[in-house]
């Protein structure tokens, strides 16, 4: 039995990242070997196993077979006479397909140290065709090597993917999975372009797709294309640092926008609606997690608002973050602040002009909630409708805010 590392460790080490995880393939090994070796079975579909005492993830060297349209298709062989190219030769990208024996020897029969100098996504063989997910990642490898070209024999290959359908076969989840992860790389929109680029957008996210062309106002917008600021835009959410849900409301915001009717634009009016209704059809359709759906639905609703927000008096600041449901989950409001100064920055040349909505109103936010209900409810003595304390606690909350001073 041999045991070598493989995959992303082997090439974020000769990239000089940090390696964060690690992962093993073993040939020469049965099954069995592992179990008596104190290995823990976890794979459902192929051999793999955590090691005794690291708990990292070692696989079988393993060899797979199309059987079906879409991810799930695969047929996989896990032997001892599968040899080590073999294993590598069904990986996806050639950066992915190198391995580090015992003594630090890198094995790579695919160019994978060619491409990562010459900073190209390349895929290793035709088997790319047969895995659709195998489009995502290389999206989110994009996001990730923003320095990365994609091949031009890969792209045109992803192409003739989505031409046969095989991004249709994919299931909501897993395309949530690597959306997700993509959102958060360094440089999100490389994601979104690559797949933009190769048809896959159109078919996983049309709503999306369907902003570029579409002309907004050049005083507001000196970019203009509405799909140009969905990508300025969520770069700017990651160079904030945003968490997922805000990125994740960033990417659907202006969703509305793709369907202003013709004879209007560049003008967008009640375009926040819209945007409403389609991103609850996206989150939906991707079962997508009820933080990040709440979010993207508050963000979509209330941008507008938020970025006129310096202009509101104490009692339109209060309805604000009820309607934000701030006051019980402020951590919301933080979410779509997030997605709301993504959104004001990310246009060209503004992208670093001071966004001092978000201190305002969370400013007006705190004093809201220091407002002590019980206290209010003692002074009306006696007793009293809920309505009627429900008056009192909110005429009690906007002299807080106006006592602030915001």
């Amino acid at each position: 039995m041999k045991v070598y590392a493989v995959g992303g460790c082997v090439r974020d080490a000769l990239l000089g990242r940090p390696v964060v995880d690690r992962d093993w393939v073993v040939v020469g090994a049965t099954p069995q070997q592992m179990l008596d070796a104190g290995y823990t079975p976890v794979g459902r579909d192929f051999p793999v196993f955590l090691h005794p005492q690291t708990h990292q993830e070692y696989a079988l060297a393993r060899t797979e077979r199309k059987t079906a349209p879409g991810y799930h298709g695969f047929a996989f062989h896990a032997a001892p006479d599968i040899t080590l190219e073999d294993d590598l030769a069904r990986r996806d990208l050639t950066i992915n397909a190198m391995a580090k024996d015992a003594d630090g020897t890198i094995i790579d029969p695919h160019g994978g140290r060619r491409d990562l100098a010459a900073r190209i996504l390349r895929h290793v063989s035709p088997a790319f065709a047969e895995d659709p997910v195998r489009i995502l990642r290389l999206a989110r490898f994009a996001a990730r090597f923003a320095d990365f070209s994609v091949a031009p024999e890969t792209l045109a290959l992803m192409r003739q993917m989505v031409a046969a359908g095989e991004v249709d076969a994919l299931v909501p989840e897993r395309v949530w999975q690597e959306l997700a992860r993509g959102l958060m790389e360094d440089a999100p929109a490389r994601m979104l372009t690559v797949l933009r680029d190769c048809g896959a957008l159109e078919r996983l996210l049309p709503e999306l797709d369907r902003l570029w062309g579409v002309p907004q106002r050049a005083d507001y917008h000196p970019e203009v294309d509405t799909g140009m600021h969905m990508l300025l835009v969520i770069d700017m959410s990651a160079r904030l640092r945003a968490a997922l849900p805000a990125r994740w409301a960033a990417l659907l915001h202006d969703l509305g926008k793709g369907t202003t009717p013709a004879e209007v634009l560049p003008k967008h009016h009640l375009h926040e609606m819209r945007s409403v209704d389609l991103a609850q059809r996206v989150c939906d359709r991707l079962k997508v997690p009820t933080d990040c759906r709440d979010v993207a639905l508050l963000a979509a609703r209330e941008h507008g608002n938020i970025h006129c927000s310096l202009e509101f008096d104490a009692a339109a600041l209060l309805r604000l973050l009820e309607r934000c449901d701030a006051l019980r989950r402020p951590s919301l409001l933080d979410h779509v602040l997030d997605a709301c100064e993504a959104d004001y920055r990310g246009r060209t040349g503004l992208e670093d002009r001071s966004y001092p909505q978000r201190d305002r109103l969370r400013a007006a936010l705190a004093a809201a909630r220091g407002v002590d209900a019980g206290a209010v409810v003692a002074r009306l003595g006696g007793e009293t409708s809920g309505e009627r304390i429900a008056q009192a606690v909110h005429a009690a909350r906007i002299s807080a805010i106006l006592a602030s001073g915001v």
